[in-house]
């Protein structure tokens, strides 16, 4: 049986994703209503503007939807914006949307549309590999919990880390051209 990863698609880099998770060999949905996450084995939230992907979460009555799914044990893996909104603080202040990876995270740290750059950087799981890093607007994981495994660094600070089922990232791998962290993502899914 294929999995089906279902990608938030109310705002951002979704269409990427979306064309990464296929190329990894799983089926995918966009994901614009709270119903649509049953049928799904995993989760992505998407890079794009985070205020504006959070007021379409509680406009579209997501929020209790995707609590029960990080409690049902399907993982969810964040990128940039959705980092931010699966992190339990921002900026020292407790996130009042999700409160599902015990990190601090601060918002466009690295600086403005223009301080975009990419870097490559060393993903440090089983089996560690270089990855060419994308990073726009990004935010900075400034505090982990001792239960966040930290999986990756850029200038000494975490970019990619794991709390059980939650999986964030504060680059965008979708842009990168290669699927390694989604394929590490996929194999989260829990196997029947």
């Amino acid at each position: 049986m294929v999995m089906n990863i279902g990608v938030l698609a109310l705002q951002g880099a979704f269409r990427e994703h979306i064309a990464t998770v296929r190329t990894c060999g799983a089926d995918t949905s966009e994901i614009r209503l709270p119903e649509q996450l049953g049928d799904c084995d995993g989760l992505i939230i998407p890079g794009g503007e985070s205020t504006t992907i959070a007021k379409l979460i509680i406009e579209y009555a997501f929020t209790g939807a995707i609590e029960t799914f990080a409690r049902s044990g399907r993982p969810i893996f964040g990128t940039c914006a959705g980092a931010i909104l699966l992190a339990s603080r921002i900026e020292g202040n407790k996130n009042t949307l999700f409160n599902l990876i015990d990190i601090d995270i601060s918002r466009n740290a690295y600086g403005r549309q223009v301080d975009s750059r990419e870097a490559t950087v060393e993903i440090t799981t089983s089996d560690p590999f270089p990855f060419n890093a994308v990073f726009i607007r990004a935010p900075v994981i400034s505090d982990t919990g001792p239960a966040v495994t930290v999986l990756s660094h850029y200038r000494e600070r975490a970019i990619m880390v794991r709390q059980d089922n939650i999986l964030v990232a504060t680059f965008h791998p979708e842009l990168s051209g290669d699927s390694r962290i989604h394929d590490y993502f996929l194999n989260m899914v829990p196997t029947a």
